[in-house]
């Protein structure tokens, strides 16, 4: 991010901080860059990655005069704009200001261990007293407060979730407290992102469209393959050098089908023989790239870009034969259109033509990770009675890949206030938790599913949320669940800092084996636990009954302690989801 200064038509400029911008200033970003504040753009057009902040899956293209949200990521073009609101009026703040407010309205957990100190220290003085009391002698009292050892609470608990926060670090996931941990053991109902969290963040190329795939039906399906081959491989080869937010998906494509191709081929030390030689690159900002790739003139992008060059180098063109050239493009644009299928709402295309001719058209889309619908089947394994969605993309695409996953509950065109507005109305929704107090009900019991009333006793279903994302619309949703679950590559981002679990890697899955790892610790320590206080009880009894002296009593609490320790160990093992 820089400002923008004039001096005798040569323009100088200068990094600043963000806090520092005025409202008035001019400033440049620059491709691949994230826009620091909102601001009026004044430069012709620009392409924007909004997917960060309203979860839209695809680019957005806007021109001079439209409004630019602070947290975009700029792609293809030089960003020229003016700044209308100081940084900390801008979107992005206004976002970590919901993430605060989200913050300071969880109360405290109640934590296992604290849950049954207090009976256990109750029950311990009865029997004591009880003995005491019997027997006559104050003997009695000292010998059962001998074997009353805490040590199943105070030191098998952490032990517990210390070896498996151990197991989900190796697993490249981050646990920030063992309050999480407990939660994430008995988790009910889960909240999904879906770009860049269900799905891939940079669109895929999902098919490559023939020019003349009307005629080609009468053709060879060889040969339509071996066409579509040759243009997506040469489009991907081409894309390497643009900057263009779709370019990194056609290279990726172009690359693997490459190697497809050619499996012998050594991927870092590619045969000059066999891969495409590129020469003459050269990008026009927010129209294409061209270049000459083996002796064929490329070019990717707009129609109107891949259309406007005649056979040979583009650069040799002169004006009346660019002109004819625009003239005949109103012409055949039309045309174009009619000799390819209708997009769907979530499809972007980009065009390839060869030597100035139009050969097809690579299309993108949001798809879904590989592994989100055995994600979403595993967490409905475990119990999960309820999977939904939370996007700012449209409708249409969130239903389609809420479809390919199996979500069935799906919320769209949302913004960050309007995602965590939907979690505090589930919360009103739920019958067993409400609004006012599910955070502290919700955490009070680790024993099972339900939550313990031990007034009545009568038990309730408690409900502990997660949300899964990855970007900055997230965060306040992430702060205000039980469980926020940010999905990162390992960079520090908005998400990853608001959420209680951090997935390193970049794995979906790993959301489900943090449920089963915890699930299984949950389970460890519970026994670890009660093994410890049982033991302890039966020994308090034996030593009511003055079947236990003291100094063997001091022997017999080290042991259970030993014992409730090592058993609390096996959460090291398990298996992952």
């Amino acid at each position: 991010m820089q400002e923008v200064k004039s001096s005798s038509q040569l323009q100088r400029y200068k990094t600043v901080p963000v806090e520092d911008l005025k409202i008035g200033n001019v400033i440049v970003v620059l491709p691949g860059e994230t826009v620091p504040v909102d601001g009026e753009l004044l430069s012709g057009s620009a392409v924007l990655d909004t997917s960060a902040i309203n979860g839209e899956s695809l680019p957005r293209e806007v021109f001079a005069g439209a409004q630019v949200l602070s947290g975009c990521v700029n792609g293809g073009v030089v960003l020229i704009m003016r700044v209308t609101k100081l940084s900390q009026n801008s979107q992005y703040q206004k976002i970590m200001k919901l993430v605060e407010s989200a913050r300071s309205s969880k109360a405290a957990v109640v934590r296992f261990a604290d849950m049954l100190s207090v009976p256990f220290t109750v029950l311990s003085f009865v029997i004591a007293g009880v003995a005491w009391a019997a027997s006559g002698q104050a003997l009695r009292f000292a010998q059962v407060l001998v074997l009353a050892t805490p040590c199943p609470l105070l030191i098998a608990v952490p032990v517990a979730f210390m070896a498996g926060t151990g197991r989900l670090a190796k697993l490249g996931i981050v646990v920030k407290s063992q309050d999480v941990l407990e939660q994430l053991s008995r988790v009910t109902d889960v909240f999904f992102d879906k770009t860049g969290t269900l799905t891939v963040k940079q669109p895929q190329v999902v098919r490559v469209d023939l020019a003349n795939h009307q005629d080609s039906e009468n053709q060879e399906n060889q040969e339509n393959s071996g066409l579509q081959n040759r243009i997506l491989m040469f489009a991907g080869v081409l894309e390497t050098y643009s900057q263009h937010i779709l370019a990194g998906g056609i290279a990726k494509a172009g690359s693997d089908l490459w190697q497809n191709t050619h499996p012998s081929a050594v991927p870092q030390l590619p045969s000059v023989r066999e891969y495409p030689v590129i020469s003459g690159v050269k990008e026009t900002a927010g129209q294409g790239i061209c270049a000459s790739v083996d002796g064929v003139n490329v070019r990717v992008g707009r129609k109107k870009y891949v259309l406007q060059a005649s056979a040979g180098n583009p650069e040799d063109e002169s004006q009346a034969t660019e002109d004819k050239a625009k003239r005949a493009n109103v012409e055949n644009i039309s045309k174009i259109e009619s000799n390819f299928e209708e997009l769907s709402a979530d499809e972007m295309a980009t065009y390839v033509s060869f030597d100035g001719k139009l050969v097809g058209r690579i299309v993108l889309k949001d798809v879904p990770r590989e592994n989100a619908k055995s994600t979403i089947q595993k967490l409905k394994e475990f119990g999960v009675r309820s999977i939904s969605m939370l996007t700012g993309d449209g409708l249409q695409a969130a239903q389609t890949i809420a479809k390919s996953v199996g979500i069935e509950h799906v919320k769209a065109n949302l913004l960050p206030e309007d995602k965590l507005e939907c979690v505090k109305q589930h919360y009103k929704n739920t019958d067993s938790v409400n609004a006012d107090n599910k955070y502290s009900e919700g955490s009070t019991s680790l024993l099972s599913t339900d939550a313990f009333d031990f007034s009545g006793g009568k038990t309730q279903k408690c409900s502990i949320t997660m949300m899964v994302g990855d970007g900055v619309n997230d965060a306040p949703v992430l702060a205000a669940a039980n469980i926020g679950v940010a999905l990162t590559d390992g960079t520090d981002t908005a998400a990853s800092e608001c959420a209680q679990v951090v997935i390193m890697n970049n794995n979906i899955y790993a959301v489900a084996n943090a449920v089963s790892v915890a699930k299984h610790t949950k389970r460890v320590m519970v026994q670890a636990v009660m093994l410890g206080i049982g033991l302890a009880v039966i020994s308090m009894i034996a030593a009511a009954f003055g079947l236990i002296p003291a100094v063997l009593g001091a022997m017999m609490q080290e042991m259970i302690d030993v014992v409730s320790i090592l058993w609390a160990l096996t959460a090291l093992k398990g298996k992952r989801a």
